[in-house]
């Protein structure tokens, strides 16, 4: 006899996490019930309690899941050998990220920038692991020597999440007519900028 279990839960939890992205997404964590997320992902309720402890674990699970995505997809440009193509795909995963999920990205800024957080510990772990990617890559760009003098890898590395994460909330909220490559090369040409004049 075969287990799926396995996949049927990642399914499962994969339709919780849409369920609560779009509630949590909305009206914000405090605000949405677990017989509302449930109900948003056609299960149970007890299967929600199933799969996470609680409403706040299953949104600690949700931030945690959406910054492993996230990360996933940062992660290709660590696959690139020419750093040119490697920022290029670094700005296109972040943008097409937020893009496939736009509730998350305000999720993320709504709660990294609550003082102090519910879940400030776990966003602050999250965070540093997609600024590492990044710092990756900017790491990159000073090795080149493409960056100007006095600027430091760590402050670019957050300057650039920083500009990505606002930049896609911003197309998301106030200019949603402007198309994924429009953005795209509106950020490349700020990251290209970041060179030191001759």
């Amino acid at each position: 006899m075969t287990n799926t279990r396995p996949g049927r839960t990642a399914v499962t939890k994969q339709k919780l996490f849409d369920a609560a992205l779009k509630l949590v997404g909305e009206r914000g964590a405090a605000s949405v019930t677990v017989d509302e997320i449930a109900a948003e992902a056609g299960v149970a309720k007890g299967t929600v309690y199933y799969n996470f402890a609680s409403k706040d674990a299953l949104v600690d699970a949700l931030l945690r899941h959406g910054v492993e995505l996230l990360a996933s997809r940062l992660r290709v440009a660590e696959d690139e050998t020419e750093t040119e193509r490697a920022m290029e795909s670094l700005v296109d995963g972040v943008l097409g990220f937020f893009a496939e999920y736009p509730a998350f990205g305000q999720l993320l800024v709504s709660e990294l920038w609550r003082t102090p957080g519910q879940w400030h510990g776990t966003l602050g772990l999250l965070r540093d692991d997609i600024v590492s990617i990044v710092r990756g890559q900017m790491q990159r760009l000073s090795d080149e020597g493409r960056l100007p003098e006095g600027v430091q890898v760590g402050t670019a590395s957050a300057a650039l999440f920083g500009t990505l994460l606002v930049v896609a909330l911003d197309w998301q909220v106030f200019q949603p007519e402007r198309t994924l490559a429009e953005v795209r090369e509106a950020v490349l040409i700020l990251v290209r900028g970041l060179r030191p004049s001759a």
